[in-house]
């Protein structure tokens, strides 16, 4: 199911989340420029090997930087083909304006980034001993889906779905459509090792980074809501 239009207009411009696409793309056009070996030196160096943070006297003798945790920011840029990218920012690209005019461009930087580094300790944290890089912005992506379902939870989406070829438009809510985008996310693991353009996808995965963002956003109107409360407990009797 690929999204292809949300019912809630943009506010303001999408500052943020047009100069992240910008940046992934950059980045992309410039792995393509690469040979492959080179390929696999930018994927191991700057993606997420999580053997490299269980095992440091391995990722010392192998040569990897020592106490370097830069990886969980850098490897949220890095995509390994073109179906990656394309879902990914395109992705962003339906759902990111709009959580971004509700947060604000800083909030909502801070927070696609820090989607991004969940998703990348919950890779470390389940696959400890991996030597594979992984790389994507799906948990990040993720993330964001799941502010989106809170914070707009009555939107209609447009959403293609083909059928033998042909497509078929359908309109869901938001949640139907939040959810089944998250589960078919390309998973972040997208290893060019020994030349390979394979990948996985983990719902479980996905999941976690979903939920950090429902709780993020929730966690916030919240806080949000008792500010407002204790504000006016504060004042005076009108007169």
């Amino acid at each position: 199911m690929f999204p292809i239009q949300d019912s809630v207009p943009s506010r303001s411009v999408p500052v943020v989340t047009r100069a992240l696409i910008f940046i992934n793309v950059i980045v992309f056009f410039f792995e393509l420029m690469l040979p492959q070996q080179s390929i696999d030196q930018v994927f191991y160096l700057f993606g997420i090997v999580p053997a490299r943070f269980t095992h440091p006297e391995w990722a010392a003798y192998v040569g990897f930087p020592v106490d370097s945790y830069w990886p969980l920011l850098t490897y949220q840029f890095l995509h390994g083909g073109w179906l990656h990218i394309i879902f990914n920012m395109w992705t962003l690209w339906i759902f990111g304006d709009n959580v971004e005019d509700r947060m604000g461009p800083v909030r909502f930087a801070i927070f696609y980034l820090l989607c991004g580094v969940i998703a990348g300790l919950t890779q470390l944290l389940t696959n400890p001993d991996s030597t594979v890089p992984s790389v994507g912005a799906s948990g990040a992506i993720a993330g964001v889906l799941g502010a989106y379902l809170l914070l707009f939870p009555t939107a209609r989406l447009v959403v293609m779905f083909p059928i033998f070829f042909f497509p078929f438009f359908f309109i869901l809510d938001s949640g139907s459509s939040a959810n089944c985008s998250a589960g078919r996310l390309p998973w972040p693991d997208r290893s060019k090792s020994a030349g390979s353009h394979g990948g996985h996808t983990s719902v479980d995965f996905l999941a976690e980074c979903f939920c950090a963002g429902c709780l993020s956003v929730a966690a916030g109107n919240c806080n949000r809501m008792s500010t407002a409360s204790n504000g006016r407990g504060s004042r005076g009797p009108v007169e």
